[in-house]
C-alpha cells in the first residue's frame, strides 16, 4: 500500500498573515511536489496573485477556490479536489490554505470521515498563525448566539502556532497573549516571528497531529451532523473595475475610509492599476494598518 500524502492545514484569524507563511513554506520545499489548495471567502480571488509559485508548480498543482468557507459551503470542493489530485499526482505533500474565517473543526473531520480520502492521506498538522497586535480584540469579539469565534477555535485546533506580527507588539503585550493562547491550548508549540519567518522544519513533516488530542477539545468531532455557523455580520466586498486609477484620489480614499471605518475592517488586499505607472501596486491592510507596494 502506498504511503499516505501528509497535508498540513494553514490557518489564522484575516490579516495573520497566512499567505506570508505559505510563501516561506514553499521556498523551502524546493524540489519537491507540494499541491496548494488556496480556499477566500470573497468572491475575487487575490491570494493566487500573491503565492510566489516556484518554477515547477503548474496549474494542476494550485487550486483557488472562491466565494465560500472550506468549513463549510465549498467544504465538498475540498474533498473532490483533493481526490482528483491524490490521483492524478504523485505529491510529497498538500498545503490547504483556509480562509481566515475557517473553523479547522470540520477540515479535519473531513480526513476521517470520506474513507477514500483518508486512505490517501494523512492529516500532518493543523498550524495557526495569530496577528499579535489584534487577537486579542478578536478573542473577545462578542458573536451572535450559536456563532463560534472562528479566532478562539483556530487556536483551540492548533498543533503549531505561529505567533506573527510580534514586532509590533512589547514584552508585557506579547507576554498576556501567550497567556491567553494557553488559556485556550496548553500544549501547542509557539514559535514567535515577524513576517512569518520561522523554521518551517518545526511546522512540516513534524507528524503533529493527533485524533485523540482534538477528540478531548471537541468529542463530538467526527459527528457529521455537528452544527457550524458563520457570524452573519461579517461579510466581504470584492471591488472590480477596468482602468486605471489617480494615485492622489486612491489615496484619499483609502484615508478616508481607514480613519471612519477601520476599526470594522478585518481585513483589506487588492492589485491596483494606477495612471502613469507600467506596474501594478499590491495593498494588504489590517484594521487601520495598511500597506502598499508594486
Amino acid at each position: 500500500m502506498a504511503a499516505r500524502v501528509p497535508v498540513t492545514v494553514l490557518t489564522g484569524f484575516l490579516g495573520a498573515g497566512k499567505t506570508t507563511l505559505l510563501n516561506r513554506i514553499l521556498k523551502s520545499c524546493h524540489g519537491k511536489r507540494i499541491a496548494v489548495i488556496e480556499n477566500e471567502f470573497g468572491e475575487i480571488g487575490i491570494d493566487d496573485a500573491l503565492v510566489e509559485k516556484r518554477v515547477e508548480m503548474d496549474g494542476e498543482e494550485f487550486v483557488e477556490m472562491n466565494n465560500g468557507c472550506v468549513c463549510c459551503t465549498v467544504r465538498g470542493d475540498l474533498v473532490r479536489i483533493l481526490s482528483k489530485l491524490l490521483s492524478r499526482k504523485a505529491l510529497d505533500g498538500v498545503l490547504i490554505e483556509t480562509t481566515g474565517l475557517a473553523d479547522p473543526a470540520p477540515v479535519i473531520q473531513t480526513f476521517f470521515v470520506d474513507q477514500t480520502l483518508s486512505a490517501r492521506a494523512k492529516l500532518d498538522a493543523v498550524v495557526t498563525v495569530v496577528d499579535a497586535r489584534h487577537v486579542i480584540d478578536h478573542l473577545d469579539d462578542p458573536k451572535e448566539e450559536g456563532c463560534e469565534n472562528e479566532a478562539v477555535e483556530q487556536i483551540v485546533f492548533a498543533d503549531r502556532l505561529v505567533l506573527n506580527k510580534v514586532d509590533l507588539v512589547d514584552e508585557a503585550g506579547l507576554a498576556a497573549v501567550e497567556k491567553r493562547i494557553r488559556a485556550l491550548n496548553k500544549t501547542v508549540d509557539i514559535l514567535r516571528a515577524t513576517h512569518a519567518d520561522v523554521p518551517i522544519d518545526r511546522l512540516v513533516g513534524q507528524d503533529a497531529f493527533s485524533l485523540e488530542k482534538a477528540l478531548e477539545v471537541d468529542p463530538d468531532l467526527l459527528a457529521e451532523d455537528a452544527d457550524h455557523r458563520h457570524d452573519p455580520t461579517v461579510a466581504s466586498v470584492g471591488l472590480d473595475i477596468p482602468g486605471d486609477l489617480d494615485l492622489d484620489a486612491v489615496n484619499a480614499w483609502f484615508a478616508t475610509l481607514l480613519r471612519e471605518r477601520g476599526v470594522d475592517i478585518f481585513r483589506t488586499k487588492g492589485i491596483l492599476a494606477v495612471h502613469g505607472f507600467d506596474h501594478k501596486f499590491l495593498f494588504q491592510g489590517v484594521h487601520m494598518l495598511f500597506s502598499g507596494k508594486p
